[in-house]
């Protein structure tokens, strides 16, 4: 199967939004430039009252940026806008006027964790652990950073990004903030998600939006601050250290 991102009305006022990559969902730039672009673009449309935010598979929801792409980097004008992919589809989930749930069958790392903090309400499965493993790798987790902190807080996300290699349960992740309910099942998830998608097309989407719009308000500085971050890892990605690290993941 190819990569894709695609959009699909599933029900009256509901959309989905799905994407898939066959590296464990990993996001190129192209995917991420997409999943930017549909996130803006269905969140415009008057017809759709609220966005599920899901990938493909079982058992991970998205591996974060494409490796192949990062070591593939050599200049800082490249890695900029590689990185300001991931500040696009965040800053579009942000923007968006229509409430975004996000559906996280499993494993979410590094880019994968800032996109499930970017949404409004998260529903994963007890096989959705997180790890922010940019600092294992020679950079950070600058650009998912400030939607990971605003999910769960100071203090887990410091823990997330210095220890790099290790995966944290969905269970804890639910206690941080960023899951709002975790499932043994993907069946229940999968209900759990449509039953909420279904309440919310019920509700007076003008008061949806305004409820989306004020618990943004703290983040209306992220079209310049994702970017100076995007900037930082830019830098860092060029680094001898960080190429070193990223072939000795490769191997």
């Amino acid at each position: 199967m190819e990569a894709y991102v695609k959009a699909a009305d599933i029900k009256e006022g509901i959309a989905e939004i799905s994407f898939f990559h066959p590296a464990h969902n990993s996001l190129p730039s192209d995917l991420l430039s997409q999943l930017a672009h549909i996130i803006t673009e269905t969140g415009q449309r008057a017809d759709i009252k609220v966005i599920i935010l899901k990938s493909f598979g079982n058992r991970t929801f998205c591996a974060g940026a494409s490796f192949n792409e990062l070591i593939s980097i050599e200049d800082f004008p490249t890695g900029k806008r590689f990185f300001m992919g991931f500040a696009n589809v965040i800053n579009a989930c942000r923007k968006c006027p229509k409430l975004i749930i996000g559906r996280v069958q499993g494993k979410a790392v590094g880019g994968g964790v800032g996109l499930a903090a970017a949404v409004d309400y998260c529903l994963a499965t007890q096989y959705a652990s997180i790890k922010l493993s940019e600092l294992a790798v020679g950079i950070g987790p600058f650009v998912v950073g400030p939607a990971v902190e605003r999910k769960l807080g100071v203090s887990a996300f410091s823990q997330l990004a210095i220890n790099a290699t290790a995966f944290r349960s969905a269970q804890w992740a639910k206690d941080k903030g960023l899951y709002a309910e975790v499932f043994d099942k993907t069946e229940d998830l999968d209900q759990a998600v449509m039953d909420l998608a279904e309440q919310l097309a019920g509700h007076n989407p003008e008061a949806a939006s305004q409820i989306k719009r004020i618990s943004w308000e703290s983040a209306t500085h992220w079209d310049e601050l994702l970017e100076e971050r995007a900037e930082i890892s830019g830098r860092l990605v060029l680094s001898d250290y960080t190429k070193e690290a990223l072939q000795r993941f490769m191997k």
